[in-house]
Order: C-alpha cells, then sequence, then structure tokens
C-alpha cells in the first residue's frame, strides 16, 4: 500500500495529520482527542502502539491505577470515562479499517 495514499484517505476521513518532535519516524494521527502514532513500512502505514488519549503535546496511555482505568503521562493522569473509552474505540475501529482498506 502506498503511505501517501492512506495518508489522504485518513485525512479525507476527518483525520488530523501531525509530525511530533518526539517520535521523528513516526506520524501522529489525530481525531476527537485520540492520538495514534504511525509509520512507514514496505506494506504501508501501520500503528506503532495503542492509541491513547491526547494530553496537551503528548500521548497519555490506557493504564489502571487504584482500581481505576486512567490515560497516563508521566505523572499526569486524566479519567477513562466510558465516554473517553468509547470514543477511542470508535477512533482505533476506524483508524485500523482505514489502514487495512485498499486504495
Amino acid at each position: 500500500m502506498d503511505s501517501a495514499q492512506q495518508l489522504a484517505r485518513l485525512y479525507q476521513s476527518g483525520f488530523d495529520i501531525q509530525t511530533l518532535e518526539r517520535f521523528p519516524r513516526a506520524v501522529g494521527v489525530v481525531r476527537d482527542n485520540c492520538i495514534a502514532l504511525l509509520e512507514a513500512t514496505p506494506e504501508g502505514l501501520r500503528i506503532v502502539a495503542k492509541p491513547g488519549w491526547r494530553m496537551g503535546e503528548v500521548m497519555g496511555v490506557l493504564v489502571e491505577q487504584g482500581g481505576q482505568q486512567v490515560f497516563q503521562y508521566k505523572s499526569e493522569t486524566v479519567e477513562a470515562t466510558p465516554e473517553r473509552l468509547e470514543t477511542l474505540r470508535r477512533f482505533r475501529e476506524e483508524l485500523e479499517h482505514l489502514l487495512a482498506s485498499a486504495a
């Protein structure tokens, strides 16, 4: 798959495409405060790690803390509400679908 075509399809589907200084080999895709890191491979773009919640300029990963799910980056946390978890689920599913779709 052509990475440029995949990025164009993501953009046309409402994903914001960003370069991230912290991850120079990856591109960030953001929508509805969710973020995923993608990298180019010979087979096309692939998700580098589990998508997370945008926390300013960083990505909070979903973890369990004190029996509660939260999005965390270092010492910062954001509550993983049912609404946020549903938003993240839809984001991940649509992203995976668009990356797997043929051009």
